[in-house]
């Protein structure tokens, strides 16, 4: 983690930045249309190049809205193979740059029957279902405490600053609880009439492994799902990446907006 930290800051001439933005599948424009420097993954000492469509895999460096951020433009997944660890670890790295606020961002299947595709979801809490938690192992004291209070990962102030400017851009924004599984098949109808049952409204693949280690290091954490298709049902639709991508892709415009004028409130 050193080593990827001096290489950052070489090739950033000492940029602080104070947040951190994490964009899922079919969200990377922002980091297209704002891009001061980008480092692929597979240049940084640690990091893991993403084998996912619609996760480009750079590091990018820009300031928004007189705001110093950084942005994974892509994330890696633990259903890629890799461990906890190694999927956590770039957090690490923004906690060491500098970074005090992560703004987590996905697409999600809609387990609430109310919601509907492209809409956007704020994460009030998530349900781990991914079998693992990447705080297993020997704790690293400099980050956090062994056993890090999980009563607030996503921080109501945050959330509420993220309500006003939905309703300030006339978006009809939802709040509701994200369930992780690992993936990467997606839910039988079962699953999703449990994940409904356990109080889920959106379920995905990612995201709560980042919120974890984000809470642990104590950076306040905001959580932005995109819902990009109904999650599995009986009626014989069938789900995939495409539809994923398709929907984050008509979405993407608001997202952008949203995310914008939530940078420029922080």
């Amino acid at each position: 983690m050193d080593e990827a930290i001096r290489f950052i800051e070489e090739k950033t001439n000492g940029f602080k930045p104070e947040i951190g933005i994490i964009l899922g599948s079919g969200l990377g424009e922002l980091a297209d249309e704002y891009c001061d420097l980008a480092i692929p993954y597979s240049e940084i000492p640690g990091f893991i190049k993403s084998t996912v469509s619609g996760h480009k895999g750079r590091l990018v460096f820009a300031e928004i809205s007189g705001k110093k951020v950084v942005m994974m433009q892509g994330r890696n997944h633990f259903y890629e193979g890799h461990t906890m660890q190694e999927i956590t670890y770039p957090v690490k790295v923004m906690k060491k740059l500098g970074v005090e606020t992560l703004i987590l961002t996905n697409a999600a299947g809609a387990v609430n029957e109310s919601y509907r595709p492209s809409d956007l979801m704020i994460l009030k809490d998530h349900i781990n279902c991914m079998g693992s938690n990447p705080l297993i192992g020997p704790n690293d004291d400099s980050l956090g405490e062994r056993f890090p209070d999980m009563s607030e990962v996503y921080k109501k102030d945050l959330r509420e600053l993220a309500k006003k400017c939905a309703e300030e851009l006339s978006i009809d924004i939802k709040e509701g609880v994200y369930l992780a599984n690992s993936g990467p098949c997606y839910e039988t109808p079962s699953e999703i009439h449990m994940a409904r049952m356990f109080g889920a409204d959106a379920v995905g693949m990612s995201t709560v492994p980042e919120a974890i280690v984000a809470n642990y290091c104590g950076m306040r954490v905001l959580g932005i799902s995109c819902i990009s298709n109904a999650a599995s049902s009986h009626d014989g639709d069938r789900l995939s990446h495409a539809e994923v991508i398709e929907t984050t892709n008509k979405a993407k415009s608001k997202f952008k907006s949203f995310i914008l004028k939530i940078l420029a409130k922080l």
